[in-house]
C-alpha cells in the first residue's frame, strides 16, 4: 500500500478538505449569506397559521426577555 508523501499528501488533504467545503456550502453557508429565499418559503407555508392558536400551554407568544421599554410618544 503506497502512502502519499510530500506535495501529493498536501494535495490529497487539500482536495479532501475542499470536497467537504463544497459539500457543506449549499447546506450551511449559503443560507446564512442570503436567508431571503427561506424567509419567503416560511411566509408561504405559514400563511394561514395564527401563532396564538397553536402556542402550547397558554403561553404568550415571544416577547423580549430583556423588557426594553418602548419610547413614549407625547
Amino acid at each position: 500500500m503506497a502512502f502519499f508523501k510530500g506535495w501529493r499528501y498536501a494535495a490529497f488533504v487539500s482536495g479532501f478538505v475542499g470536497f467537504i467545503g463544497l459539500a457543506l456550502y449549499p447546506i450551511a453557508i449559503a443560507p446564512m449569506i442570503d436567508p431571503s429565499k427561506y424567509k419567503e418559503i416560511q411566509k408561504v407555508t405559514r400563511k394561514n397559521i395564527r401563532q396564538e392558536d397553536i402556542q402550547p400551554g397558554n403561553m404568550k407568544v415571544w416577547t423580549d426577555p430583556f423588557g426594553r421599554k418602548k419610547p413614549e410618544s407625547d
